[in-house]
């Protein structure tokens, strides 16, 4: 972890405090003036008797009715818009509950994302593409989401690949948390010649003759310290790079995410989430949590960070959701915490609780989880938190043991398809039987633990949720290979319920989104296939060709194009 506290240099959650008491919050999403109907389709409702209905009918931003177009046309007020749905599938807009989407946003711009590329050669025309809009000289960045098993080529690029796809730019490739390859004009510009150069417990790799491959292998720290010396995004560019890409969120149907911070990711780096808000400029719900900003005085920088910020403050488009996913920097990526770190933990933990606040945790492992639940258990000893929505993310071994503490302490869990990457070293590291019930899907469902859905996008895993959610029904890693056995994969209608109420409950707003309903806040999405009937291998095709959030069209595609434009939202009939 020495990479990583590297670069949260001391005084860097000092230097940023005024910047976040100062920030002032505006009211709820601008309402509409005019009912909208959608009208001929298949609304999925996701309420308690899992309702199908042909038409919705939206008024100043919430859902107002459900029920065919028939009767939804006569409870319209004179004036209202109707979409013609012509048969597609309406679902509730999806909501991650576990994406670095914040950090993400920030250099998304200067981004090539090799997301659903099925060939290294595809993936390298994606790089040529870039260098035709990207300034001269300009970095060009693929920070992750994509892995070996997708190539038809089953290999990783080269550094002459990816020099010569962008002659002139500096290119930086990440590869997970794993390791990274640079261009040569990358390696110059980040001033690197020889190991001595790269950050703790890094490497330049070598070929079996000696030649340097343009590789960097290390630990997790290397990579996140190596990434944190690409260039900063200025203000400017980080909320461009933020609107494209919660928009490319959009076309995915998502109308909500939760953020846990993360690697290089400090505080004055939501000034551009912040501005976006400030300027009606957000087109999906952020809730977001607040990362441990310096190792070793964890308490005292979360006392001061939230003294003018307390649990749940914001509105329906940003809200600040607790604490995590690194509480303490002892507790995170540590399979083996002694027992001052984990007496540091707990203490943060018991004020958090006392406090009201919400925490999620960032744990791996089935083998080494024990010590997070141990510390939990002792803070319920003392004050209660079940109320408080705290959650473990990944875990994607948990055992039945372990999900029954969980369920026992009110603590749900946030479960990603970071095994739809799976490669054959993580076969090996596991018997067959383990490997069929990962995750348990079906049997946390069954003991009534609340889980969530997400990817752990970017660096990890694609943020493409109609991905994650294919890979929940049939178990399949991006190369095919069969994992989970039938019993733990969810129905169709468990693994949408799980994107959607699953998620929102963690925010505390199940109660205003995650379903279509009177009442409800109108977060939805027109989806290009239905979901609930067609084909499972091709459910990671989908997109949204029409998503809305809070009655406002921020997403429209296909035969709605344009819609999404200023001026032109909601068509009269």
């Amino acid at each position: 972890m020495k990479g990583e506290r590297e670069m949260r240099a001391s005084g860097v959650a000092t230097a940023c405090l005024a910047a976040w008491i100062s920030i002032v919050l505006l009211g709820s999403a601008l309402g509409q003036d005019r009912d909208l109907l959608l009208s001929g389709g298949h609304v999925v409702t996701l309420d308690a008797y899992s309702t199908v209905a042909e038409a919705v009918m939206v008024r100043d931003g919430r859902i107002a009715a459900i029920g065919s177009s028939a009767s939804l046309r006569k409870q319209v007020r004179p004036g209202a818009w109707e979409i013609d749905l012509g048969g597609r599938t309406v679902i509730p807009g999806l909501i991650d509950s576990h994406i670095h989407a914040i950090r993400a946003g920030l250099t998304y711009s200067t981004q090539v994302n090799w997301i659903g590329a099925a060939s290294l050669s595809e993936a390298l025309e994606r790089i040529r593409t870039a260098t035709t809009t990207m300034p001269a000289g300009g970095w060009i960045v693929v920070p992750g989401g994509w892995s070996i098993q997708q190539f038809s080529e089953a290999r990783r690029p080269t550094q002459d690949e990816i020099a010569q796809a962008a002659p002139g730019h500096p290119v930086y490739i990440q590869m997970s948390y794993v390791s990274a390859l640079l261009s040569p004009l990358g390696f110059q510009k980040l001033e690197i010649a020889a190991d001595a150069d790269l950050p703790a417990n890094g490497r330049l790799e070598r070929d079996p003759e000696g030649r340097l491959t343009g590789w960097v292998t290390g630990d997790l720290g290397t990579i996140v310290a190596l990434s944190g010396r690409l260039p900063k995004a200025t203000l400017e560019q980080a909320m461009t790079g933020t609107a494209r890409f919660f928009r490319e969120l959009n076309r995915f149907g998502l109308t909500g995410i939760s953020d846990p911070g993360g690697h290089n990711l400090a505080l004055d780096q939501y000034a551009a989430v912040l501005a976006m808000r400030r300027e009606h400029g957000l087109t999906l719900r952020v809730r977001y949590s607040l990362c441990a900003p310096r190792a070793g005085s964890e308490l005292a920088d979360f006392q001061a960070l939230t003294r003018h910020r307390p649990m749940g403050s914001g509105d329906d488009w940003l809200r600040f959701n607790g604490l995590g996913e690194c509480v303490t920097w002892g507790m995170y990526n540590n399979d083996h915490p002694d027992a001052a770190q984990r007496a540091e933990f707990e203490a943060v933990a018991l004020w958090a609780a006392r406090t009201g606040l919400t925490i999620t945790v960032h744990w791996n492992n089935e083998s080494s989880v024990h010590y997070l639940l141990d510390a939990l258990e002792h803070v319920a000893q003392q004050v209660p938190i079940a109320s408080l929505r705290w959650s473990i993310a990944h875990v994607h071994d948990a055992t039945p043991q372990t999900l029954a503490r969980m369920k026992t302490l009110g603590v749900g869990w946030l479960m990603q398809n970071r095994l739809y990457f799976a490669v054959p070293a993580f076969f090996g590291a596991y018997q067959r039987s383990r490997i069929e019930a990962m995750p348990p899907i079906v049997s946390a469902l069954r003991t009534g633990l609340h889980v969530g859905g997400g990817t752990d996008a970017d660096r990890v895993m694609s943020y493409n949720p109609f991905v994650a959610l294919q890979w929940m029904l049939d178990g399949r890693t991006i190369s095919g290979t069969p994992t989970r056995i039938a019993a733990e994969m969810p129905s169709r209608e468990d693994a949408l319920r799980i994107y959607t109420q699953g998620s929102a409950w963690f925010t505390h707003d199940e109660d205003q989104r995650g379903q279509l309903a009177p009442g409800m806040l109108a977060d939805l999405a027109v989806l290009s296939d239905d979901i609930l009937t067609m084909p499972v291998e091709r459910i990671g095709t989908l997109t949204s060709l029409l998503t809305m959030v809070g009655g406002r069209i921020v997403y429209a595609d296909g035969p709605y194009a344009g819609l999404d434009e200023p001026g032109r939202a909601h068509p009269p009939r």
